[in-house]
């Protein structure tokens, strides 16, 4: 046995050395300019780095997630070779004879051989970023396997070091995704709402719409594959972000349960058509950002299929402000539109609400995202509040204030800070209503009101629990935010909770 492991070694050993002599041995034009700075360019991971940067400056939500994947897949991978693989096996790196002097570093790297780190980089940057992103990880595929090929071009490293490498820098960026989901699942716990009894089950999908936004972050990796093959009977409606509110109402009329693919603001328009038609929702979640469904205790389209075949399906509390959003700013607009068009309803949100610097922040991301990117305008944004911006004045139940920022959870929110992300109990019938008031510059306010405690007494910060909270004096122009969307602010207005108002499926 010892004989023929020897021998399988030292066939591998021959394999190694002649197809590192037939790549040393061979002329490819341009590659000794190339492929030596590309090398380089990669040492310690600044290649990577660095494109991990730009995607985060320039790219969307999704991509900003994807190259932070890369990066950790990278950090792992690095981890894993320089504390395992490199003194496991203590290979010697190639001799240079027959390497064209041209092609060899300037300096030789002194630990040993293999795996290639330089390699296991490249290969785990790729795919962290391929599983969240594929058009980008295949994009950057070439880069990945010139960095690793230029390893055994400028003949410090043998094929097999670099195929060890670049294998073990796939599995580190799978063990990445595999780590993010356990962390994903580990928030996902479902809470104390009540349970509602007269949620029809739809085993195989008859009765059931789902409205799919296309335009949401991700609905085209939302599982909608499960979707079908578990729910088959599903009417299943593909439309755009124009014609989402209409789509929706029309699902809802005709249907027994309405169902949404989309993020937090789909969802949030699709809570409003369920509630007006007196429907149960079913959530599948498949946006940027999905914050709802995460409280809520669903992981993904499977728990959502699993609870609507068998009927279990819980009540939540919805956020209510009244009037809502204006559909017609311009009175010119009401006023060719007929009395009818200048007619305002409630308006709901599902997450929270908030006047101040976040809406502020969030219009200036959306004028400028369009010609910029969403990265650039997210920073520009947030310069231009802090900078210029200046606290709303209003008043809150008939008493006057000057707030930065007015912010109002559906359910109680755990931790401190003016607008913390977590709820444990979306049935609970309250609003987490906190205040960041005004006076001095709005960045020194902020971030003293992130470090106070959710309930304290602080002259920077205020907050407290209500069924109810009439808002009026509002400038004209004022901007509100509701579940990521953005209006306008009518002058006077009331928030208000309306408990266990709505059906969404969960399973049990």
């Amino acid at each position: 046995m010892a004989e023929q492991e020897l021998t399988w070694q030292g066939s591998v050993a021959r394999w190694d050395r002649q197809l590192f002599d037939a790549v040393a041995l061979r002329h490819w034009p341009g590659a000794d300019r190339v492929l030596p700075r590309l090398g380089r360019a990669a040492n310690h991971g600044v290649l990577w780095g660095g494109a991990a940067a730009a995607l985060a400056a320039f790219g969307s939500a999704r991509t900003r997630k994807a190259a932070v994947r890369g990066i950790t897949s990278l950090a792992l991978a690095s981890a894993t070779i320089n504390t395992v693989g490199k003194w496991s096996v203590r290979r010697r790196r190639p001799v240079l004879e027959g390497v064209p002097v041209t092609r060899q570093l300037r300096t030789q790297p002194q630990t040993t051989s293999f795996p290639s780190g330089h390699a296991a980089s490249a290969f785990a940057f790729t795919a962290g970023l391929a599983l969240e992103a594929p058009g980008w990880g295949l994009a950057l595929a070439p880069v990945a396997a010139s960095v690793a090929f230029s390893r055994v071009y400028t003949g410090v490293h043998y094929p097999s070091d670099v195929a060890a490498g670049a294998a073990l820098g796939v599995a580190a960026g799978f063990l990445v995704r595999r780590l993010a989901r356990d962390v994903q699942e580990a928030r996902v716990v479902p809470g104390d709402e009540r349970p509602d009894v007269g949620a029809p089950a739809l085993p195989d999908g008859d009765g059931l719409t789902v409205v799919i936004n296309s335009g949401s972050g991700s609905a085209a990796f939302a599982g909608l594959d499960v979707l079908k093959r578990r729910l088959p009977k599903a009417e299943l409606v593909h439309c755009e972000s124009a014609e989402l509110e209409s789509e929706l109402a029309a699902a809802a009329s005709r249907s027994q349960v309405l169902g949404v693919c989309g993020g937090d603001g789909t969802i949030n328009a699709a809570a409003t058509a369920a509630l007006r038609a007196g429907v149960p929702l079913a959530v599948f979640p498949g946006g940027t950002l999905n914050h709802f469904a995460l409280d809520l205790g669903l992981a993904g389209a499977e728990d959502t299929c699993r609870a609507v075949a068998d009927g279990h399906a819980v009540r939540v509390g919805v956020g209510r402000f009244t009037p809502g959003p204006r559909r017609h700013p311009d009175p010119a607009d009401v006023a060719a539109a007929g009395s009818e068009a200048g007619r305002e309803e409630s308006g709901y949100f599902l997450n929270n609400f908030s006047i101040g610097a976040y809406p502020e922040l969030l219009r200036h991301r959306l004028r400028w995202a369009p010609r910029i990117g969403s990265g650039p305008a997210a920073l520009l944004a947030a310069w231009r509040v802090l900078r210029a911006e200046r606290p709303v004045r209003l008043s809150l139940a008939g008493r006057p204030r000057s707030v930065w920022l007015l912010f109002a959870g559906n359910g109680t929110y755990h931790g401190s800070g003016p607008a913390p992300r977590r709820r444990d109990n979306l049935g609970e019938g309250l609003l987490d209503v906190r205040l960041v008031f005004g006076g001095g510059r709005p960045g020194p306010r902020l971030l003293a009101a992130a470090f106070t405690g959710p309930l304290s007494r602080s002259p920077v910060h205020a907050a407290t629990r209500l069924r109810s909270l009439r808002i009026s004096d509002v400038p004209p122009g004022t901007p509100l935010a509701y579940d990521g969307e953005y209006a306008k602010a009518p002058t006077a207005f009331v928030l208000d909770e309306l408990p266990e108002a709505l059906t969404v499926y969960r399973p049990r």
